[in-house]
């Protein structure tokens, strides 16, 4: 089983940062050990890239799909998603310069979202030294609206402006990883185009409370969820063409490759980590010790949410969550920093945005907001000042043993305690209560 009970004292590490982070935690409650479960790595990721490529799901092979186009522009994760786009373009590219399409007409767009570009050393790091040497990347800017095509409006009245240059090329192709998402239910595929490569205004749209506050939005969620509904509308008014999607091991090496129809595709991979990554529980905990699953995903307080979000469907209500994220750069953009240090209470905010337009990153803050309606959150990140916190400033610490301490006071002896080392990256729902529709 992916999850284990301990009763004694005990020492572990749990993900953060780059290096992890050693717990001690006391003896006298039920700690439930929730560890994440993994695909094994393939033996021969280039060979499973390759099939992938040229034996794809419901397509034709990439480089048939190529054939008589001029110009391909590639949507790939930016910093914060570990995705191994230096594995996985090298053949992608390979295979448009033999349909015809030539290096210098391949264009590579890092899809940000709202996320600050990436700089020249992440590059290296997102893509691999040879790729940025040799094809053109462009960093999306959602706040340039001026750089976005008008594609019209969605069924449900989303306008949808996406980046010019990856519209003006001829085959729209997306490389991204399938995880659990805290509104998509998984990530990859249609996420790669919105909000990836989509204007603030359409991203501020598919963030409306509307779609923050339904229940179906949520991890492990898709069959029925109208969030990713929207995101699959978009892709196909964006032209989307071809996905090659891969799910990590725990060791964060590819143990799934899917290539091929953009939702067809995905929705295999999307099945392949249910099958092999899913943690069913018998029951809720009463408090969870849980992470944002270290570097890259912990390094703004507001990826960290995510390991809060998760953190909520395996706690009891009333229960308590302490999350560790180092947030090594701070809070995370100006507006989500502004909107934290002015909340004055979780209820508050979400009265407050319900009626004013939707700001931007007012959707992680909300989704952290409806959690704190039924729980009592704590936060160990040290890379932020409690002064940013706003009305959640007592409950933050930058000394570990007080946050512990901050944790453990006043939970009865034996209380169930589930410890969560991987944060988000393990996908554990109680048995009999997933929203997904299954």
């Amino acid at each position: 089983s992916a999850a284990r009970e301990v009763r004694t004292a005990m020492k572990i590490q749990v993900a953060f940062g780059t290096h992890g982070l050693s717990l001690d935690l006391p003896p006298g409650f039920a700690y439930d050990m929730v560890e994440a479960r993994s695909a094994e790595a393939l033996a021969d990721e280039m060979t499973a890239v390759g099939r992938a490529l040229d034996v794809p799901i419901d397509s034709p092979p990439l480089a048939e799909l190529a054939k008589g186009k001029t110009s391909a522009a590639i949507s790939v994760c930016d910093i914060t998603r570990p995705a191994p786009n230096w594995l996985t373009l090298p053949p992608i590219i390979e295979r448009l310069e033999r349909a015809g399409i030539p290096r210098d007409r391949v264009t590579i767009c890092i899809a940000t979202g709202l996320h600050r570009v990436a700089t020249s050393e992440e590059l290296d790091l997102i893509l691999g030294p040879k790729i940025v040497q040799t094809v053109r990347i462009v960093n999306h800017d959602a706040r340039r609206r001026d750089d976005h095509r008008y594609l019209g409006k969605t069924v449900s009245g989303t306008p949808v402006y996406i980046d010019e240059r990856f519209m003006e090329a001829e085959l729209h192709l997306t490389l991204g990883l399938i995880e659990p998402h805290l509104m998509l239910g998984f990530s990859g595929g249609r996420k790669l185009i919105a909000p990836g490569l989509a204007s603030q205004e359409t991203i501020r749209m598919i963030h409306a409370p509307r779609f923050m506050r339904e229940p179906l939005a949520t991890e492990g969620s898709i069959e029925y969820n109208p969030l990713h509904r929207e995101l699959l509308e978009i892709a196909e008014m964006a032209g989307h063409q071809f996905i090659l999607d891969v799910v990590l091991s725990r060791s964060r090496a590819v143990a799934g490759v899917f290539a091929g129809h953009p939702v067809k595709a995905h929705k295999a991979g999307i099945e392949f980590v249910r099958q092999k990554q899913s943690i069913d529980l018998p029951g809720r905990a009463d408090a969870v010790i849980t992470t944002a699953a270290g570097y890259p995903l912990d390094l703004t307080l507001y990826q960290a949410v995510k390991g809060i979000t998760a953190a909520a469907h395996l706690v009891r209500n009333g229960g308590r969550i302490l999350v560790l994220a180092e947030c090594a750069e701070g809070i995370g953009s100006g507006e989500f920093a502004g909107q934290l240090g002015a909340m004055k209470s979780g209820n508050h905010f979400l009265r407050m945005i319900e009626k004013g337009p939707v700001e931007v990153d007012q959707w992680q803050l909300e989704k952290l907001a409806l959690v704190l309606q039924q729980h009592d959150v704590l936060f160990y990140a040290p890379g932020v000042a409690s002064a940013q916190m706003g009305c959640l400033a007592e409950q933050h610490f930058t000394n570990l043993e007080a946050a512990l301490s901050a944790f453990f006071k006043g939970l009865p002896r034996d209380a169930k305690v589930s410890v969560v080392p991987e944060g988000p990256y393990a996908f554990a729902q109680i048995k009999n209560s997933s929203p997904s529709g299954q």
